[in-house]
């Protein structure tokens, strides 16, 4: 397992934070200031959790739809798309919680036809208008047999979102897409006609898990 580089400026203050504690700590010894260090030392172990991310390997077959993080199913139905595509689409959310891996990946392999950032609101993650109200990032990849629309959604607790496409290039599937600090979703919006794989409820991992085939 190896750490996130998105985790390392977070981490370093922390450590700043727990070092600086602690040295007011056994210098005065104040109950409170010890109680103020062990919340610092509990909140450093959670970060540090958030942003691991484990060692895996990713099979990549064609005509396969991954999972493009890890977390729970919480959307799948039919939705008119209207950022790009204009078309009715299958919609399928996976929500990660603060407690899931937090990078992105590409579902499938394909060229980058379009990225774009909205800034917006901070509606909790499973709110269904945060899909078009929240701050978001969107992502359209495109191969010679399907082209999908990614969305990376901002949560009530997800205050920054990162994305690393760029129009043009080609990715393959598994490769990070991008991050999103703190608990959040990302949308996929696929084909009609696309088989589903998956149902809501389900836990996915990123990259492993097969959503869809086409």
């Amino acid at each position: 397992m190896k750490l996130h580089k998105e985790g390392y400026q977070t981490l370093i203050n922390e450590l700043i934070i727990i070092f600086v504690l602690a040295y007011f700590t056994y210098s005065n010894s104040s109950v409170l200031l010890e109680l103020i260090f062990l919340f610092m030392l509990f909140i450093f172990i959670i970060t540090l959790n958030f942003f691991r991310i484990p060692k895996r390997s990713f099979e990549r077959k064609e005509g396969v739809i991954y999972a493009p993080c890890d977390g729970k199913v919480v959307v799948i139905e039919e939705t008119k798309e209207k950022e790009y595509f204009n078309d009715n689409r299958i919609q399928v959310s996976v929500f990660m919680s603060p407690l899931n891996v937090h990078n992105n990946l590409y579902p499938i392999s394909g060229d980058i036809m379009y990225t774009k950032y909205h800034p917006g609101k901070f509606l909790f993650a499973w709110n269904p208008k945060a899909s078009t109200d929240n701050e978001r990032s969107t992502v359209v990849i495109k191969n010679n047999n399907i082209s999908i629309l990614c969305r990376q959604i901002a949560g009530a607790l997800a205050r920054r979102i990162v994305t690393y496409s760029k129009i043009k290039e080609t990715y393959n599937c598994s490769d990070e897409l991008g991050f999103i600090k703190f608990g959040s979703r990302v949308d996929l919006f696929l084909p009609i006609g696309t088989k589903i794989n998956t149902k809501i409820g389900s836990k996915v991992i990123g990259g492993q898990s097969i959503l869809a085939t086409y």
